[in-house]
């Protein structure tokens, strides 16, 4: 990457720069220079829905891979065009083809590697760039549980996971030590992508630059490594657990995994050698030499390769004994009119059941359980499953109907529904804005908006009239 600046790199903090001119040497200039020029954006193809290749046919920037993630794609600075919407306003991206993602952060599930059928918790998940990632590798096979312990923005996480049309994912609102305590040795893969400094956050939130010191360095290595203690309890001998942080400082990287080993020889540190575009740790740095291997660490520099940086560490739990947890099977709890709210909803509005007998009621909620989902007993859950809907009762009878969710919506291709419309692009951004469609003849009921073969969320016919169902709090402001 070229590190001539093109404007004047945002104001960081001085002591910062002494870090880091100290820590870096020679590729100090190259490294402040690269605050000058315009952030890198990526975007990551969801694999659930289309293939990387014909999501880079389909969209209308002119995309490069990103060289770690075969998902992944950059867009260049500066491709945005008169003629089409912002990457986030874009209807493929309310249809979840797709996940805005930094770069760097898209390394982090390639070295956590998840595998389809795995057991797998994001313990800090929100606001969902590597849980819909790892949702992708899953394929519908195994279990998430993604796990946000701030109650405002684990509701941000559940609907990026709901766009993203995943079925075998559940959404929880724990500490991670009343998660620990429960699920003690029970996941084959745990995340932590842990709160930290932000120093990777400079060049686009001048709120981190203003926040940053020295003091909050250290407070956040004590905290990271107060939570690794606890995510370390939820791997089961032979799993892995997962480390990353969007910052440069060795207090909060090196430093935490040196300690975190040291105290724990029943993990190791996972040798898997060089990426392309990502760089060794600096285990010198934290005075860890003697006990960590550059090569099984992992950093992303942004005068080195695009995107903002990150760091990235593998441990596997070697195997030794200990007193796992067994949670039984969440209950499924589902009585006869809510059984027959969701039968007859599937029967006129969708060519088959798509839960296969996995449904379930919880709350006034219907919902699709994994077949691996585990009991939760107190902990608090948002999401036990894949919602499919609310129950209510109808105008003119005490029966009970189903008003689906908008995560059925997007969980499904077109195909699946008995009627869906077809919209070009005006129509599709119209839809996403609130609007009225179109009034079409045809049966009353249920429909799914339909763009380019993708879902965009419900519509329901009403005398030729189709009202317009798509989620409040998603829609697009109206075209001034």
């Amino acid at each position: 990457m070229s590190t001539k600046p093109t404007a004047q790199p945002p104001p960081l903090p001085p002591t910062f720069l002494q870090r880091m001119q100290r820590l870096l040497g020679d590729d100090f200039a190259a490294f402040v220079n690269s605050y000058a020029q315009p952030a890198w954006n990526g975007l990551r193809a969801n694999t659930l829905k289309i293939s990387p290749q014909r999501l880079q046919e389909l969209l209308p920037w002119n995309l490069e891979p990103v060289p770690w993630c075969k998902e992944g794609f950059l867009l260049p600075p500066g491709q945005a065009q008169a003629t089409q919407p912002a990457p986030g306003k874009h209807p493929y991206h309310a249809a979840g083809v797709y996940y805005l993602q930094d770069p760097s952060a898209m390394a982090v599930v390639e070295v956590l590697d998840p595998q389809p059928g795995e057991l797998i918790l994001d313990l800090a998940a929100a606001p969902g760039g590597k849980s819909t990632h790892i949702a992708s590798r899953l394929q519908q096979q195994g279990l998430l549980v993604c796990n946000e312990i701030h109650a405002g923005r684990v509701w941000e996480l559940a609907q990026n996971l709901e766009r993203w049309g995943a079925q075998n994912v559940m959404v929880c609102n724990e500490t991670p030590e009343r998660l620990a305590d429960h699920f003690e040795g029970y996941f084959d893969r745990v995340l932590l992508d842990a709160p930290c400094s932000g120093e990777g956050l400079f060049r686009k939130t001048p709120a981190s630059r203003k926040q940053w010191s020295p003091v909050v360095v250290e407070s956040c290595a004590l905290r990271q490594s107060a939570i690794l203690e606890q995510a370390a309890r939820l791997v089961r001998p032979g799993g892995w657990l997962g480390y990353s942080t969007c910052t440069f400082s060795p207090e909060e990287n090196e430093a935490v995994i040196a300690a975190f080993l040291r105290q724990h020889p029943g993990f190791q540190l996972a040798q898997q050698g060089a990426r392309q575009g990502i760089s060794p740790g600096r285990p010198d740095w934290a005075n860890a030499g003697e006990t960590l291997a550059p090569d099984g660490l992992h950093r992303l520099w942004p005068h080195l390769s695009p995107g903002e940086g990150h760091f990235i560490a593998l441990l596997q739990r070697t195997g030794e004994e200990i007193a796992a947890s067994r949670p039984g099977r969440f209950p499924r709890t589902l009585p006869a009119a809510a059984s027959s709210a969701w039968h007859e909803f599937v029967q006129h509005n969708l060519v088959s059941d798509p839960a296969q007998g996995r449904v379930t009621q919880f709350g006034s909620y219907l919902y699709a359980l994994s077949e691996q989902a585990p009991d939760f007993g107190k902990l608090r859950l948002v999401h036990p499953g894949w919602w499919l809907g609310a129950l209510a009762h109808s105008a003119h009878s005490k029966e009970q109907r189903l008003e689906p969710a908008h995560a059925l919506a997007l969980g499904l291709k077109p195909a699946a529904f008995q009627r869906s419309l077809p919209v070009d692009f005006t129509q599709a951004m119209r839809y996403l804005q609130g609007e009225v469609i179109t009034s079409q003849p045809g049966e009353d009921g249920w429909l799914v908006v339909e763009f380019n073969g993708f879902t965009l969320g419900w519509g329901k016919n009403i005398s030729g009239k189709i009202k317009n169902h798509y989620p409040r709090g998603l829609r697009l402001p109206l075209a001034q």
